[in-house]
Parts: structure tokens; sequence; C-alpha cells
């Protein structure tokens, strides 16, 4: 998911510190974002998304049990520093394989990260996230999952972000940068099409 709706409650300045976001995230019922000293709220998400969502992180979590690299969900938070800008998101999954990556609220490095494209994310998640997130040493593939179809746009540092498209019912998603396959079988588990064509 991504932030798609202002949020700026009245003793809010123009600008927060990253300090302050923290504050009002945590203080917040519903999950903010941060981008530059802008703060915005995050719509809430479809079925299907989490749905999509959980099926990746509940495979990664099986498939990651005893190794080093570690699973998390949209409830923990991304921070990413470029220079004197600073962003918090919060990514549908990631994996974080470095164990100095410690902060209890949020994580600085991760090697997966993993989006479910939605019409009111789509935009964000094809061009600010995906620019923002090159820019993470740590990271190594960039996953975007389609929602309305059974299609992935994966971006790999190796391949210089050029994005790979998979799709189709018997599909799979590889990486070998965690050692890890998920089949389209299992990402889009109990998805109902019916409904997701009304939806498109």
């Amino acid at each position: 998911m991504t932030s798609v709706l202002p949020f700026k409650p009245a003793t809010t300045p123009a600008r927060v510190s990253w300090e302050e976001y923290q504050r009002l995230d945590t203080a917040s019922p519903v999950r903010l974002e941060y981008v530059n000293g802008q703060i915005y709220a995050m719509a809430g998400s479809s079925r299907s998304h989490n749905r999509i969502s959980g099926n990746v992180f509940a495979r990664l979590h099986s498939a990651l049990r005893g190794k080093k690299c570690e699973p998390f969900t949209t409830d923990m938070k991304l921070r990413v520093q470029l220079g004197l800008e600073d962003f918090g998101y919060y990514p549908d999954v990631m994996v974080v394989c470095d164990k100095k990556d410690r902060h209890e609220r949020y994580c600085v490095s991760p090697t997966v990260l993993f989006e479910v494209l939605s019409k009111s994310t789509r935009r964000t998640d094809q061009g600010e996230k995906l620019k923002a997130y090159q820019q993470i040493e740590s990271l190594e593939v960039y996953v975007m999952i389609e929602q309305v179809t059974q299609r992935a746009y994966i971006h790999r540092r190796s391949n210089n972000w050029w994005p790979e498209i998979i799709e189709g019912a018997d599909a799979m998603l590889t990486l070998d940068e965690i050692e890890v396959r998920l089949t389209f079988a299992d990402i889009y588990d109990r998805v109902d099409w019916a409904a997701e064509e009304t939806e498109a």
C-alpha cells in the first residue's frame, strides 16, 4: 500500500521532523507514511490486496524459518534516508537479512520489497517508491504484484533494475537472492477473480 490521503493535524507544521512523525504515527488510528517532511494517511486495502500480501508473507515466513533472512508484513515500517531526504513507508511485505538492522519500530536494510498494486497505489509504487527503493544499498529485489490479474514486475539490482515480467496461473517467482521460490498458485490463493473483474 501507499500514502494517498493528506494527514494534517491542526498542530502539525508544514514540515515535520522524523521524530515528530514517529510520535504522530504511533498515536494515529491509521498508518501514516512520511515523504521528506510531509505526512500522509494510508488508504485502506481491499480483501484481495490483503489476501495477496498475506499469502506472500505466509510463504516467505515458512520458507525462511531458521534462516538469517526474516519477512515482515505491512505493520513494520521502512525508513529510507537519501542524503538530506527522509522517507517512512509501509511496504506490503519486506525481507530483511541484515542482523544489525534491529530497530524496534522500523527497518533500514531490506533485501527484498513487495508492493501489491491497486488503483490507489499504482502511481506511487511504480514511480516515487521505485526511485526511492533503488537507492537503498541493501536492496536486491523490488517486486510489484498485480491485484486484478496474475502478473508481477521484478526489478533486480543485478539487472540494473530493468523490469522482468512474469504472468499466468503457472508462473513462478524465483528469488535466488534469498533462495526462495513463490508460485502464483500460492501468491493468488483464494483471490476472487470475479470480484476483481468487476473492480477492474
